[in-house]
């Protein structure tokens, strides 16, 4: 948009977030689809797909280490899943708000209406995902949705909060192991590894199964 063209102050920013329906909840995507538009929010995007376990290690990449991972990426990997962007003012939290709480049997306790209570199994099989913060919305949209321009660009907390999260322990990831290959040219050899382990690098572009929503 021509600078002519953009509003002046303040701009109205309508935030965005990823939800995911899990594999043991795609039957009831629809329904989860309907309460989420009751909910005030808009669907901006929504695409089933079917991810590998490379595919799915890449997207839940900050867990990796965790004892849980080999299972969630095995879940995760084992069936179709839908991919959503929703819009609105303060998308994450109220979106994560009507998730509800990780654990399946807690939210029956205490959000008896969340969409983990009515649709969850377990802690795992808790029916839908969220993104937890701005900069993770951010890069798991770019993962399902190559072709999305998610504005604006991080700065202030946003952008702190960014650094200390994903690119400080990417970097620490590999100067340790520039430290451990001991290259003779160590300044492209970590440009190289910066490239080829990028987080907010998409990777969903390969072997992937989709079918567009009836």
């Amino acid at each position: 948009m021509p600078e002519s063209e953009q509003m002046d102050p303040p701009q109205i920013f309508v935030e965005r977030t990823l939800a995911l329906v899990k594999p043991e909840a795609i039957d009831k995507a629809e329904e989860i689809e309907e309460i989420i538009l009751q909910s005030g929010f808009t669907i901006l995007q929504k695409r089933r797909v079917h991810l590998t376990p490379e595919q799915t290690s890449d997207f839940y990449a900050e867990h990796y280490g965790k004892m849980f991972f080999p299972s969630l990426v095995a879940y995760m990997s084992s069936g179709p899943i839908m991919a959503m962007v929703l819009a609105r003012e303060s998308a994450i939290a109220c979106w994560r708000e009507l998730c509800g709480p990780t654990n399946t049997n807690k939210a029956r306790e205490t959000h008896p209406d969340s969409i983990r209570a009515l649709y969850g199994t377990d802690d795992q099989k808790n029916a839908v995902h969220g993104s937890d913060s701005q900069f993770s919305a951010e890069r798991e949209i770019r993962f399902m949705f190559t072709d999305s321009i998610v504005e604006p660009i991080p700065a202030g907390q946003a952008a702190k909060d960014y650094l200390a999260k994903v690119v400080n322990p990417t970097l620490l990831r590999g100067l340790t192991e520039l430290c451990k290959q001991k290259p003779e040219d160590p300044v492209t050899w970590l440009a190289d590894w910066l490239i080829s382990n990028n987080p907010n690098k998409p990777r969903i572009d390969e072997q992937y199964q989709v079918s567009e929503p009836m």
